[in-house]
């Protein structure tokens, strides 16, 4: 028996950022030689029963949902010539019915936002709650048109600390690299891996007030008296004090090298991995940045097609499985986003 070809998923609604996704979700297909599905809910029919499409006189929004559907499976064929589209009306709200989907699906797009959604919003409801529970990839699109069309010939991913194999040998790749080292080498581009690091001060553990209270207010106060006065004890402190600090940025130097060093084979031994799994090779940059991670994936997804991040899903947890960088990128990144589920 040959392998089951799982389609690429699409939401639509008639909506322009649906118009997009429907764009961006016929080229996925169209480069990975796989069928379009195109989905549409609506709970018409769930209230009022179900009409066969011969009736003459079907509701005004049965007729709306089948002129979305062919309107998209139109445009889609348009787009990709050679791509087999199908359509789907569910019978269900958007969230439930395109997560039903995604159980037997290569990859869900969906827009940024819907139909009726604020334009204030920066992500839309059915998005954010695909991608926080869905058990395939998760395409959001949204960000810049230029970046949205595809013309960076870039795609980033995310590398977390936890992805950091404990043995010898190189690790698969995980399923976000994995994901992205594939969109990468279908669309002819570079592969850039992003991992940020942070390395405290000296400073943040030796700062004034930090653990407030009267005692070390008034020890400062004494000792900043002392030093008014030049006598030989203040001048003993202010070379103590010194001496400290010359101290302190070695030690931060030296661990700065170190998170450095570090996060470099963090990345050798991630996409070393992919490398060992056999994959065609691809143009990867290396890019360790010394940051918050959320700063780190947005500046990059500036110059990016697609940004790709992982997102743990544990098993018997219900609710949002995304966590703050992931919640930050599919708000405010400046390109389509792919949350891919790590289990």
């Amino acid at each position: 028996m040959g392998t089951v070809e799982l389609p690429v998923v699409v939401g639509v609604d008639g909506s322009d950022a649906a118009s997009d996704a429907l764009d961006w979700a016929a080229e996925l297909a169209g480069r990975r030689g796989l069928p379009l599905r195109v989905v549409h809910a609506s709970l018409w029919e769930r209230y009022e029963g179900y009409i066969p499409g011969t009736a003459a006189d079907r509701p005004a929004e049965r007729l709306h949902s089948e002129a979305v559907l062919a309107t998209a499976a139109e445009r889609a064929g348009r787009r990709v010539p050679t791509l087999k589209v199908m359509t789907d009306l569910a019978a269900d709200d958007a969230v439930t019915a395109l997560l039903r989907a995604g159980k037997s699906a290569e990859a869900l797009v969906v827009g940024s936002r819907g139909r009726g959604e604020f334009a204030s919003l920066l992500l839309g409801s059915v998005g954010l709650g695909i991608a926080a529970r869905a058990q395939c990839p998760v395409v959001v699109v949204r960000g810049r048109p230029e970046n949205v069309r595809g013309g960076m010939n870039r795609v980033v991913v995310g590398i977390a600390e936890r992805e950091r194999p404990g043995e010898q040998e190189p690790a698969p790749p995980s399923a976000a690299v994995a994901f992205a080292l594939r969109e990468a080498r279908l669309r002819g581009g570079e592969l850039e891996a992003v991992h940020a690091w942070r390395c405290a001060g000296p400073e943040d553990h030796t700062r004034p007030g930090n653990h407030g209270g009267r005692g070390d207010q008034g020890a400062h106060e004494e000792q900043g008296a002392r030093e008014e006065q030049g006598t030989p004890e203040a001048q003993g402190t202010r070379e103590a004090q010194g001496t400290r600090a010359t101290h302190g940025a070695r030690e931060a130097q030296s661990a700065r090298e170190a998170h450095e060093r570090r996060a470099a084979a963090l990345l050798d031994e991630t996409l070393g991995g992919a490398t060992a799994a056999g994959l065609p090779p691809v143009p990867v940059a290396h890019c360790p940045v010394e940051g918050s991670a959320r700063k780190a994936l947005l500046d990059a997804s500036a110059h990016a097609d697609l940004l790709v991040v992982g997102a743990r899903r544990r098993q018997g947890h219900f609710g949002m499985q995304l966590g703050l960088v992931n919640h930050a990128v599919l708000h405010h990144a400046k390109c389509p986003v792919a949350v891919v589920p790590v289990s």
